[in-house]
C-alpha cells in the first residue's frame, strides 16, 4: 500500500490515501466530533499548541487535527502530484476551474 505522504505543519506528515475528508473545525457538529473522539482515544493532534484550522478524517476513525487550513493542505496535496491547485479563477463573469 503505496501513499502520497503530506506534510501538514510542524515536522508531522500524513498519508492522503487514508484520508476521507478534511474539515474546517468551526461548525458545532464537527467540534462535537473531535470531542466524541478525543473521548474514544482516537484524536491525534498535530498543532503543537497552535489553534486548529483543519480536522482531517482518517478512512482508520480517527481524526487528525492540524493548524494548516484545509486549503493549504490540498495544495500540497496537488503540488505534489505535479497538478496546478483547484481554485476558481473568474474571467469575464464566468467561473472555470
Amino acid at each position: 500500500m503505496s501513499g502520497e505522504m503530506v506534510h501538514v505543519g510542524f515536522g508531522n506528515v500524513l498519508a492522503m490515501n487514508r484520508v476521507i475528508a478534511i474539515a474546517s473545525p468551526n461548525s458545532a457538529p464537527t467540534k462535537r466530533t473531535i470531542q466524541e473522539v478525543r473521548n474514544k482515544g482516537m484524536l491525534v493532534d498535530m498543532t503543537n499548541g497552535r489553534r486548529t484550522k483543519a480536522v482531517i478524517f482518517i478512512d482508520s476513525g480517527h481524526i487528525v487535527l492540524a493548524a494548516l487550513a484545509p486549503e493549504t493542505i490540498t495544495g500540497r496535496l496537488q503540488i505534489s502530484r505535479g497538478n496546478a491547485v483547484l481554485r476558481p479563477e473568474l474571467d469575464d463573469d464566468v467561473i472555470k476551474f
